[in-house]
């Protein structure tokens, strides 16, 4: 047995997709909240949490039609049963039943003071209330794991009834028992104190912890809590959440295996694909990445000319404290026009794509990455785009298709005291020397384009019949220009295999740059479904 399975493991249960979707200006989509989870899935997180069926429509959707997960647990959030009501009776928990999750955490009070004031019940009620809700679930043959809401604060004042929540949901069939930072409020030696006083009552192997970021200790406070016994940590990625958001699983991941020592469902190799997951969510978010985020910002590992560099160019352990390949970052030395190109050939051979160390045209392509980065291409989250742009430079990508021009005309009229928009794309081809010329309507302009586009290419390359949109993102990159303002698209596209695929646009125009994502999505299809001009026979 290796040495890496011989450490203790940790449970990395991920809260993105419900504690994360309250912080302010975060808005999921359906297809956002698939996306993410499959990303997390193939990092190798123990489980995610989808959200709270029945609370709103998107989560009732993204439970509807989950994604394919090869290794993750599908987690769904609900609460105790209401008071008064039975288990058995109450709509909450048969929506959570309902949903299809393999496993299902419960929320419930663990604070006297909470019991009191909030729910307006004794204290017998409210364990009642834990162990029926528990019991429920578990001879519905799922996973619970209970939240212990409060719990922190509640210990604090009375750490008897605390303790007797915790009982209650292990004794009525809890796999986990999670311990609350709810208010985010405590500091890491009180959760190490509280936390080993609790592994007195229950085996660390059922614990679980769950910290907020009020006082900027979450990863601390998770961290403590592993030191003094819980076995499973909740967390979000980049850290989003309510306030000020929950505890960071991209620097709790690394904490616990590279400098902890224990052993997670994230193998060494994944570990790597860190800094892509950090990235990928704030590309689905419409958001920069914070370039100053430990482990994974593009800062966290960038040197600056003088004593530094120097020392670095002797050991890289002078000012790092781990290699940044570990979780799939990179060193930047801000003084040389070098930095990034080992990073490229690694990705280009991602991709199946043979290159030299010392091919010339490496230096060409680093530069024009470096070069449309500063125009505002983020290619974290257009994979696709890359790929594109690396084989166009390597010679690689047959033209299937140029374009010649493009028109979209917009109309808004009123039609028996309704507002109907209307719009009219034209677009004009050249495929193998030959013009073709075609139009069509839509409801927007990129619909427009893109049924236009199809109704060209589809009789000379069938293989794009199933090509579908499934996601749409515009971000303005120069605000301060108004409506002049450099705006960048991102696409996402699926096929019939299932295969997903993201492009990406930059211009001043919203419609060009809608169009070069469209025109990226297009010719990556051709590319994967053939590698060469598909028409219709081998």
């Amino acid at each position: 047995m290796s040495k890496e399975r011989q450490k203790e493991r940790i449970y990395i249960y991920d809260s993105t997709l419900r504690d994360g979707a309250q912080a302010r200006g975060v808005d999921f989509t359906v297809a956002d909240k698939q996306a993410i989870a499959r990303e997390m899935d193939k990092i190798g997180f123990d489980y995610i949490e989808g959200g709270w069926p029945g609370a709103n429509p998107n989560d009732d959707a993204f439970f509807a039609s989950p994604p394919a997960l090869n290794k993750a647990k599908l987690s769904a959030f609900g609460m105790t049963r209401r008071s008064g009501r039975s288990a058995g009776n109450d709509p909450a928990l048969a929506a959570l039943l309902e949903s299809g999750a393999q496993s299902i955490c419960i929320v419930g009070k663990s604070s006297a003071s909470q019991v009191k004031s909030t729910l307006n019940i004794s204290l017998a009620d409210n364990l009642k209330m834990i162990s029926d809700s528990i019991s429920h679930i578990a001879k519905n043959k799922r996973e619970v794991l209970y939240d212990a809401e409060h719990f922190f604060d509640g210990y604090k004042s009375n750490s008897g009834f605390a303790i007797d929540c915790l009982k209650a949901a292990l004794d009525s069939g809890a796999r986990w028992i999670v311990l609350c930072d709810t208010n985010g409020g405590s500091l890491p030696f009180e959760i190490e104190e509280i936390v080993t006083e609790v592994t007195k009552h229950i085996d660390g192997k059922n614990l679980g912890v769950h910290c907020h970021n009020d006082t900027d200790n979450a990863v601390a406070n998770s961290l403590s809590a592993v030191r003094a016994g819980v076995r499973q940590v909740q967390g979000t990625i980049n850290g989003i959440g309510e306030r000020c958001g929950n505890a960071n699983l991209i620097s709790i991941i690394p904490g616990l295996m590279l400098k902890m020592g224990f052993s997670t469902g994230i193998t060494t190799d994944k570990l790597s694909q860190l800094t892509h997951l950090s990235h990928f969510l704030d590309e689905r978010l419409n958001r920069a990445s914070n370039q100053h985020a430990p482990y994974v910002g593009s800062a966290a590992f960038a040197h600056k000319g003088g004593l530094h560099v120097s020392a670095m160019a002797k050991d890289s352990s002078s000012y790092e404290h781990i290699k940044p390949e570990q979780v799939g970052n990179r060193r930047t030395i801000l003084v040389s026009d070098k930095a990034g190109k080992s990073n490229i050939i690694d990705r280009l051979r991602q991709f199946g794509i043979k290159v030299k160390d010392d091919d010339e045209r490496i230096g060409e392509l680093v530069h024009e990455v470096k070069q449309r980065e500063k125009q505002g291409y983020a290619y974290e989250g257009a994979e696709a785009s890359f790929e594109l742009l690396a084989r166009r430079m390597l010679g690689t990508v047959p033209e299937y298709f140029s374009v010649e021009s493009f028109r979209v005309i917009g109309e808004r009229r009123i039609a028996k005291g309704k507002t109907v928009n209307i719009c009219e794309a034209t677009i004009k081809l050249s495929i193998d020397g030959e013009e073709v010329i075609n139009a069509a309507e839509g409801n927007g302009p990129v619909n427009a384009l893109d049924a236009a586009l199809r109704k060209i290419l589809i009789s000379h390359f069938p293989s794009i019949k199933d090509l579908t949109l499934t996601d749409y993102k515009v971000r303005i990159l120069t605000p301060q220009d108004g409506t002049k303002a450099i705006t960048r698209v991102m696409i996402e596209s699926r096929d019939s295999a299932g295969n997903i695929w993201n492009t990406i646009g930059i211009s001043g125009n919203v419609i060009d740059a809608s169009f070069n994502a469209l025109h990226d999505s297009v010719t990556y299809k051709l590319m994967k479904s053939s590698g060469v001009r598909d028409r219709g026979n081998k």
